[in-house]
């Protein structure tokens, strides 16, 4: 169920990076970070969405911690978006805490599993 929860909040969150993407490109003519951004938080999604079809611990542990590689990316990307005056600073602070609940959801669940399995 928590995963399901946290694949959920990944799509919005994905869907979230591409119509903000879609939205910076068209007024700001800006394409180098969006497309990295793009590719990095969608990718969140696609790797907990992967988990799901692991071949045993270990496997879903690669995938989690690839989520999470991901998650931390895109906060780089949405950084300096801010900073270089793309992304508002209002914009900025909503999706950079919807990027940070799914990096804490992401933690949790790999801690959780290495618990479970002798820190596989």
């Amino acid at each position: 169920m928590a995963e399901s929860i946290m694949l959920n909040r990944a799509k919005d969150f994905a869907v979230e990076i591409i119509n903000m993407c879609k939205d910076i490109k068209e007024t700001k003519r800006e394409s180098v970070l969006t497309n990295q951004l793009m590719r990095s938080g969608t990718s969140i999604g696609a790797n907990i969405h992967e988990s799901k079809y692991a071949h045993g611990p270990a496997d879903f542990i690669s995938k989690m911690q690839i989520a999470l590689k991901e998650c931390y990316e895109s906060e780089y990307w949405l950084e300096l978006l801010n900073r270089t005056g793309y992304l508002d600073a209002e914009q900025y602070k909503l999706i950079i805490n919807n990027c940070g609940q799914i990096r804490r959801m992401l933690i949790s669940s790999i801690n959780t599993v290495k618990e479970k399995n002798n820190g596989v």
